[in-house]
């Protein structure tokens, strides 16, 4: 009998594209891709049919500094967020696309790949409206940012490190609906590797006439990438981050490796939060999210540990210890 090909989606963290001591040239950009990417030839390799997201942070934070930059010098009207999020998408799923391909003929793979430019649907009611707390662009002082406060309506909160330092923040609203996800399936099952909802999808919602209107926010990548994973039934869902696993007390004396996780074990550590709310957290909630929605399993993990056999940490919804 035929073997089912397997079907996993991968995040990819900030850090594949842009490290945190780097300036983000495009060489280092692409770089940091091709490397990533090389880590990914091991599950092409093994027949898995692949979803690829990525995350934007730093990309999309340098394109709002260029709205900034583009009005304050030369009059030229800023683009809204959502816009912003599109721009990030193209460019990043280009390269991504074209470093793969790179990759995939110095290893004498032949798939093709697609990029899609994706929108997600929030609810414009959705509570994360009323309460901004996704920082993005530039660091501002207290009168430019009272001053903008003013002008464009736009909210701050004060950099906890920096003396009078203030960040524009905006929603972080729940993904509910990927446009797009019949296209993805679709393609995947024809043999294509897709990369998908970069930066967490650009956010849209559904007006009153069913119209699609855009939305000033932006998603959480791990959150819109597991809903993604959920909806074309893929069997795996791989968050790739800078550690190479999850681990209970991290950073302290007595950090330990959890290997392995089950559904109830995995709620227990977020209720007592023992999960970092800025970095750990939202990568578990999403994987669990999955493993809600039907997956066989979520792991976290770096890019460079895929080709172990051993490799990560893997969030089931039971494991049996035997």
């Amino acid at each position: 009998m035929k073997k089912q090909k397997r079907l996993a989606v991968i995040a990819l963290g900030g850090n594949a594209l842009l490290r945190g001591t780097q300036i983000g040239t495009i060489e280092e950009q692409e770089q940091n891709t091709l490397e990533t990417l090389e880590s990914l030839v091991y599950l092409i390799k093994e027949g898995y049919d692949l979803v690829i997201s990525h995350g934007n942070g730093p990309q999309v934070g340098n394109i709002l500094m260029r709205n900034d930059a583009g009005e304050q010098n030369y009059n030229i009207p800023q683009m809204p967020l959502d816009v912003c999020v599109a721009d990030s998408q193209g460019g990043i799923g280009y390269m991504i696309e074209r470093m793969l391909r790179n990759v995939m003929k110095k290893h004498g793979v032949k798939r093709e790949v697609v990029c899609l430019i994706t929108q997600v649907v929030v609810d414009k009611n959705d509570p994360g409206f009323s309460n901004p707390t996704k920082r993005v662009g530039k660091i501002y002082n207290k009168e430019q940012a009272d001053l903008l406060s003013k002008e464009k309506k736009w909210k701050f909160k004060e950099e906890v490190k920096m003396e009078d330092g203030w960040r524009r923040v905006v929603p972080s609203p729940k993904p509910i609906q990927i446009i797009n996800e019949k296209v993805i399936k679709q393609l995947v099952k024809q043999g294509n590797i897709v990369i998908a909802v970069g930066g967490g999808g650009v956010p849209v919602y559904i007006d009153e006439k069913k119209n699609i209107r855009p939305s000033e926010a932006v998603i959480d990548k791990d959150l819109a990438s597991s809903l993604l994973a959920a909806k074309i039934g893929a069997h795996e869902f791989y968050i790739l981050t800078d550690v190479p696993y999850i681990y209970l007390n991290y950073g302290r004396p007595d950090q330990k490796i959890l290997e392995f996780l089950d559904k109830k074990d995995t709620e227990k550590h977020l209720k007592n939060g023992v999960f970092a709310e800025g970095s750990m957290a939202p990568k578990i909630r999403a994987a669990l999210s999955f493993i809600e929605q039907g997956g066989d399993k979520s792991i976290i993990t770096e890019a460079t540990r895929l080709k172990d056999k051993k490799y990560g940490s893997k969030i089931t919804m039971e494991y049996d210890n035997k």
